[in-house]
């Protein structure tokens, strides 16, 4: 069986002991069903992996101590910050999953005028929980040691207007310029995905105000979690590490 890898929100270091989180012990004593004495590795989000054993477990709660501490780097050169309109039902979830697995380092949702979920503060709070266990979940899976910020909601032009010295791109159908065109060297990008019926004519002027470039993936119109997706690995190929 490969072995478990597991984050823990402490700041870990070898010879220590400690208890899991509750999601973490649940997931190793009922999912799992591993038994004292085995091996997981842990990290922390400081890009180091911790090889542990188990010392104790449980249904409820689960022990471990820390063997060593192991650098183990596959972050992208590229710093990418994706702006995601927020999509109904389980689209923003898969969104936010894949874009981690393919090296995003921040994530904002975003509120547009054509984005179709209407959510009070409270709900959007729950939700931002959701995300980020998301997210962490992703880094376990696909051997991520520093977990992507996911951002509070924020309204898109506020998202736009935001002093940054990334490129900034917004994906468009119409656009001159695709990814291929983009000069070299790139090392920041924001990348602004809009919403399933896509931007306003008044949004798409307001994203040029603050120097947002305009970019075309491709012939076909895609919808806006392929569009996310395809543009992030579009870009790692060219300026990161995919490929």
């Amino acid at each position: 069986m490969r072995i478990p890898r597991i984050y823990h929100p402490g700041l870990l270091q070898p010879s220590l002991q400690i208890a899991l989180s509750e999601d973490a012990s649940g997931h190793i004593g009922r999912v799992l069903r591993m038994q004292e004495g085995q091996e997981i590795l842990l990290f922390d989000g400081s890009g180091f992996e911790f090889p542990a054993t188990l010392t104790e477990v449980s249904k409820k709660s689960v022990t471990a101590t820390i063997l060593s501490a192991e650098k183990n780097d596959c972050e992208s050169p590229l710093d990418l910050h994706l702006g995601q309109v927020i999509s109904r039902g389980d689209k923003m979830e898969f969104t936010i999953q894949k874009s981690v697995e393919l090296g995003v380092n921040t994530i904002t949702p975003l509120l547009s005028e054509r984005c179709g979920v209407k959510l009070d503060q409270k709900r959007f709070e729950k939700k931002l929980n959701q995300w980020q266990k998301i997210a962490i979940g992703a880094c376990e899976q696909c051997g991520r040691n520093i977990v992507p910020e996911i951002r509070p909601v924020m309204a898109l032009e506020t998202w736009c207007s935001e002093k940054t010295d990334a490129l900034k791109l917004n994906l468009h159908p119409r656009a001159a310029f695709s990814i291929n065109t983009l000069p070299e060297p790139v090392k920041n990008i924001r990348l602004l995905i809009g919403p399933e019926g896509g931007l306003t004519a008044e949004e798409i002027q307001m994203t040029r105000t603050h120097q947002f470039q305009e970019i075309i993936l491709g012939p076909r119109v895609l919808r806006t979690e392929t569009t996310a997706l395809t543009a992030i690995a579009a870009l790692q190929v060219r300026f990161g590490d995919l490929g």
